[in-house]
Protein backbone atom coordinates (compact mmCIF):
# COMPACT_ATOMS: atom_id res chain seq x y z
CA UNK A 1 0.00 0.00 0.00
CA UNK A 2 1.28 3.40 -0.84
CA UNK A 3 2.38 5.71 2.00
CA UNK A 4 0.28 9.30 2.26
CA UNK A 5 2.37 12.14 2.18
CA UNK A 6 1.54 12.90 5.57
CA UNK A 7 3.11 9.64 6.79
CA UNK A 8 5.97 9.91 4.41
CA UNK A 9 6.46 13.47 6.23
CA UNK A 10 6.22 12.09 9.66
CA UNK A 11 8.67 9.02 9.44
CA UNK A 12 11.02 11.66 8.10
CA UNK A 13 10.84 13.71 11.08
CA UNK A 14 10.66 11.01 13.56
CA UNK A 15 13.54 8.89 11.84
CA UNK A 16 15.65 12.48 11.51
CA UNK A 17 15.31 12.97 15.52
CA UNK A 18 16.79 9.56 16.27
CA UNK A 19 19.75 10.20 13.46
CA UNK A 20 20.21 13.32 15.02
CA UNK A 21 20.38 11.85 18.78
CA UNK A 22 22.76 9.10 17.00
CA UNK A 23 24.99 11.45 15.09
CA UNK A 24 25.34 13.49 18.06
CA UNK A 25 26.39 11.21 20.13
CA UNK A 26 28.55 8.79 17.96
CA UNK A 27 28.18 8.30 14.36
CA UNK A 28 26.42 6.15 11.84
CA UNK A 29 22.93 7.48 11.73
CA UNK A 30 23.35 8.42 7.87
CA UNK A 31 22.77 4.42 7.36
CA UNK A 32 19.17 4.91 8.44
CA UNK A 33 19.37 8.40 6.58
CA UNK A 34 20.24 7.10 3.24
CA UNK A 35 18.24 3.34 4.06
CA UNK A 36 15.32 5.24 4.44
CA UNK A 37 15.70 7.08 1.60
CA UNK A 38 16.45 4.49 -0.77
CA UNK A 39 13.54 2.50 0.66
CA UNK A 40 11.26 6.07 -0.01
CA UNK A 41 12.47 5.52 -3.70
CA UNK A 42 15.10 7.89 -4.00
CA UNK A 43 18.24 6.21 -6.08
CA UNK A 44 21.60 6.12 -4.22
CA UNK A 45 23.26 8.67 -5.94
CA UNK A 46 19.84 11.41 -4.68
CA UNK A 47 19.87 9.35 -1.50
CA UNK A 48 23.38 10.58 -0.89
CA UNK A 49 23.04 14.10 -2.22
CA UNK A 50 19.42 14.63 -0.09
CA UNK A 51 21.35 13.13 3.11
CA UNK A 52 24.20 16.05 2.92
CA UNK A 53 21.17 18.64 4.02
CA UNK A 54 20.14 17.06 6.98
CA UNK A 55 23.99 16.26 8.33
CA UNK A 56 24.57 20.49 7.32
CA UNK A 57 21.37 21.13 9.65
CA UNK A 58 22.51 18.53 12.52
CA UNK A 59 25.73 19.32 12.98
CA UNK A 60 24.77 23.62 12.58
CA UNK A 61 22.78 23.06 15.71
CA UNK A 62 25.20 20.87 17.49
CA UNK A 63 27.89 23.25 16.99
CA UNK A 64 25.99 26.01 17.97
CA UNK A 65 25.04 24.25 21.74
CA UNK A 66 28.67 23.12 22.22
CA UNK A 67 29.75 26.88 21.19
CA UNK A 68 27.21 27.88 23.70
CA UNK A 69 28.67 25.76 26.67
CA UNK A 70 32.17 26.85 25.93
CA UNK A 71 33.17 23.40 24.72
CA UNK A 72 34.41 24.29 21.46
CA UNK A 73 37.84 25.90 20.30
CA UNK A 74 36.91 27.62 17.11
CA UNK A 75 40.45 28.77 16.06
CA UNK A 76 41.51 25.09 16.28
CA UNK A 77 38.19 24.08 14.38
CA UNK A 78 38.67 26.07 11.76
CA UNK A 79 42.53 24.97 11.52
CA UNK A 80 41.20 21.25 11.27
CA UNK A 81 37.98 22.32 8.61
CA UNK A 82 40.21 23.74 5.99
CA UNK A 83 42.03 20.54 5.31
CA UNK A 84 38.69 18.71 5.18
CA UNK A 85 36.90 21.04 2.98
CA UNK A 86 39.52 20.53 0.64
CA UNK A 87 39.22 16.90 0.53
CA UNK A 88 35.23 17.30 0.81
CA UNK A 89 35.37 18.99 -2.44
CA UNK A 90 37.57 16.51 -4.34
CA UNK A 91 35.32 13.52 -2.80
CA UNK A 92 32.10 15.24 -3.83
CA UNK A 93 33.35 15.94 -7.66
CA UNK A 94 34.39 11.90 -8.13
CA UNK A 95 31.78 10.53 -6.23
CA UNK A 96 29.95 7.39 -7.52
CA UNK A 97 28.32 4.21 -6.22
CA UNK A 98 31.06 2.21 -4.03
CA UNK A 99 30.94 -1.29 -4.66
CA UNK A 100 28.74 -1.96 -2.38
CA UNK A 101 31.46 -5.52 -1.28
CA UNK A 102 34.19 -2.63 -0.78
CA UNK A 103 31.86 -0.47 1.24
CA UNK A 104 31.17 -4.07 3.37
CA UNK A 105 34.55 -4.50 4.07
CA UNK A 106 35.94 -1.10 4.97
CA UNK A 107 32.89 -0.65 7.05
CA UNK A 108 33.49 -3.64 9.18
CA UNK A 109 37.40 -3.12 10.01
CA UNK A 110 36.32 0.29 10.81
CA UNK A 111 33.58 -0.21 12.99
CA UNK A 112 35.24 -3.53 14.39
CA UNK A 113 38.79 -1.37 15.40
CA UNK A 114 36.56 1.44 16.97
CA UNK A 115 34.30 -0.91 19.16
CA UNK A 116 37.59 -2.80 20.21
CA UNK A 117 39.23 0.30 21.20
CA UNK A 118 35.73 1.67 22.73
CA UNK A 119 35.45 -1.14 24.76
CA UNK A 120 38.44 -1.62 26.53
CA UNK A 121 39.65 2.06 26.39
CA UNK A 122 39.02 2.36 30.34
CA UNK A 123 41.39 5.80 30.37
CA UNK A 124 37.80 7.62 28.61
CA UNK A 125 35.76 7.51 31.75
CA UNK A 126 38.76 9.41 33.70
CA UNK A 127 38.73 12.00 31.38
CA UNK A 128 38.22 15.77 32.59
CA UNK A 129 35.04 17.36 30.55
CA UNK A 130 36.87 19.71 27.91
CA UNK A 131 36.79 23.58 28.40
CA UNK A 132 37.19 24.40 25.20
CA UNK A 133 40.95 25.13 25.12
CA UNK A 134 42.89 25.39 22.11
CA UNK A 135 44.36 21.79 20.92
CA UNK A 136 47.78 20.88 20.14
CA UNK A 137 47.84 20.34 16.81
CA UNK A 138 50.06 18.44 14.45
CA UNK A 139 51.30 18.60 10.48
CA UNK A 140 49.54 14.94 10.44
CA UNK A 141 46.54 15.86 11.78
CA UNK A 142 45.93 17.94 8.63
CA UNK A 143 46.68 15.12 7.09
CA UNK A 144 44.12 13.05 8.38
CA UNK A 145 41.16 15.82 8.04
CA UNK A 146 42.29 16.44 4.37
CA UNK A 147 41.04 11.78 3.91
CA UNK A 148 38.06 12.32 5.99
CA UNK A 149 36.97 15.27 4.08
CA UNK A 150 37.67 12.89 0.85
CA UNK A 151 36.17 10.31 2.25
CA UNK A 152 32.62 12.62 3.41
CA UNK A 153 32.73 13.84 0.23
CA UNK A 154 32.55 10.45 -1.66
CA UNK A 155 30.34 8.78 0.47
CA UNK A 156 30.03 10.31 3.96
CA UNK A 157 28.38 6.97 5.75
CA UNK A 158 30.23 6.03 8.79
CA UNK A 159 32.14 9.40 8.53
CA UNK A 160 31.17 10.27 12.63
CA UNK A 161 33.48 6.93 13.16
CA UNK A 162 36.45 7.79 11.61
CA UNK A 163 36.49 11.44 12.75
CA UNK A 164 36.16 10.06 16.21
CA UNK A 165 38.96 7.60 15.88
CA UNK A 166 41.47 9.89 14.43
CA UNK A 167 40.30 12.92 17.25
CA UNK A 168 40.43 10.07 20.18
CA UNK A 169 43.65 8.73 18.76
CA UNK A 170 45.83 10.67 16.73
CA UNK A 171 44.96 13.82 18.92
CA UNK A 172 44.06 12.30 22.24
CA UNK A 173 40.90 13.70 23.37
CA UNK A 174 38.35 12.49 25.07
CA UNK A 175 35.52 11.20 23.59
CA UNK A 176 33.07 14.47 24.48
CA UNK A 177 36.01 16.90 22.91
CA UNK A 178 36.49 14.70 19.91
CA UNK A 179 32.52 14.74 19.74
CA UNK A 180 32.17 18.41 19.20
CA UNK A 181 35.25 18.76 17.19
CA UNK A 182 33.63 16.21 14.69
CA UNK A 183 30.03 18.15 14.80
CA UNK A 184 31.89 21.65 14.07
CA UNK A 185 34.23 20.07 10.91
CA UNK A 186 31.32 17.84 9.15
CA UNK A 187 29.19 21.28 9.76
CA UNK A 188 31.72 23.31 7.79
CA UNK A 189 33.16 20.82 5.12
CA UNK A 190 29.45 19.20 4.41
CA UNK A 191 27.68 22.62 2.95
CA UNK A 192 30.96 22.32 -0.12
CA UNK A 193 29.68 19.04 -0.78
CA UNK A 194 26.10 19.82 -0.83
CA UNK A 195 26.56 22.75 -3.12
CA UNK A 196 27.83 19.90 -5.46
CA UNK A 197 25.04 17.70 -5.38
CA UNK A 198 22.95 20.46 -6.27
CA UNK A 199 24.44 21.17 -9.02
CA UNK A 200 24.37 18.00 -10.62
CA UNK A 201 20.62 17.93 -9.81
CA UNK A 202 20.98 14.87 -6.69
CA UNK A 203 18.97 16.20 -4.39
CA UNK A 204 15.46 15.63 -3.13
CA UNK A 205 14.79 19.19 -1.12
CA UNK A 206 11.38 18.00 0.32
CA UNK A 207 12.86 14.77 1.83
CA UNK A 208 16.39 16.24 2.84
CA UNK A 209 14.40 19.34 4.74
CA UNK A 210 11.83 17.12 6.46
CA UNK A 211 14.28 14.78 7.53
CA UNK A 212 16.56 17.64 8.13
CA UNK A 213 13.70 18.85 10.99
CA UNK A 214 13.74 16.10 13.07
CA UNK A 215 17.87 15.95 12.22
CA UNK A 216 17.52 19.45 14.08
CA UNK A 217 15.40 18.24 16.94
CA UNK A 218 17.26 15.37 18.05
CA UNK A 219 21.18 17.00 17.71
CA UNK A 220 19.26 20.12 19.92
CA UNK A 221 18.53 17.24 22.42
CA UNK A 222 21.61 15.11 22.66
CA UNK A 223 23.76 18.01 22.90
CA UNK A 224 21.87 19.56 25.42
CA UNK A 225 22.15 16.64 27.78
CA UNK A 226 25.86 15.47 26.51
CA UNK A 227 27.53 17.09 29.59
CA UNK A 228 24.97 15.88 31.40
CA UNK A 229 25.01 12.36 30.96
CA UNK A 230 29.29 12.44 30.91
CA UNK A 231 31.57 11.02 29.32
CA UNK A 232 30.91 7.34 30.24
CA UNK A 233 27.37 7.41 28.97
CA UNK A 234 28.67 8.61 25.47
CA UNK A 235 30.98 5.81 25.47
CA UNK A 236 28.09 3.04 26.39
CA UNK A 237 25.65 5.03 24.31
CA UNK A 238 28.22 4.71 21.30
CA UNK A 239 29.06 1.09 22.05
CA UNK A 240 25.63 0.39 21.25
CA UNK A 241 25.53 2.21 17.77
CA UNK A 242 28.63 0.71 17.01
CA UNK A 243 27.24 -3.16 17.35
CA UNK A 244 24.12 -2.21 15.99
CA UNK A 245 25.56 -1.31 12.81
CA UNK A 246 28.56 -3.77 12.66
CA UNK A 247 25.51 -6.59 13.08
CA UNK A 248 23.71 -4.61 9.87
CA UNK A 249 26.66 -4.69 7.86
CA UNK A 250 27.85 -8.51 8.80
CA UNK A 251 23.78 -9.44 7.86
CA UNK A 252 22.97 -10.86 11.30
CA UNK A 253 20.29 -7.77 11.04
CA UNK A 254 18.95 -5.87 7.85
CA UNK A 255 18.37 -2.30 8.47
CA UNK A 256 16.50 -1.44 5.76
CA UNK A 257 14.62 -4.62 6.33
CA UNK A 258 13.16 -3.19 9.51
CA UNK A 259 12.73 0.00 7.68
CA UNK A 260 10.59 -1.40 5.43
CA UNK A 261 8.32 -3.38 7.53
CA UNK A 262 8.15 0.03 9.55
CA UNK A 263 6.89 1.66 6.40
CA UNK A 264 4.62 -0.50 4.94
CA UNK A 265 2.78 -0.69 8.48
CA UNK A 266 1.39 2.73 7.52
Amino acid sequence: MEMSQTAIILVLVISGIVVGVINTLAGGGAIISMTLFMTLGLPISVANGTNRIAVVLQNFTSTIAFLRKRLLNVVSGIKLSIPAVIGNIIGSMVATHISDTIFTICMSVVLSVVLIYMIFDKSANKRKIPDGHPLELRWWHFLWFLLLGFYGGYIYIGLGYVVLAVAIWSMGLDIITANVVKCFVIFVATPFSLIIFMMDGQVDYAYGLWHGLGNIIGAAFASHFAMSWGGKFVKYFTIVVLLVCFADLVGLISLQNMLHGLLTSF
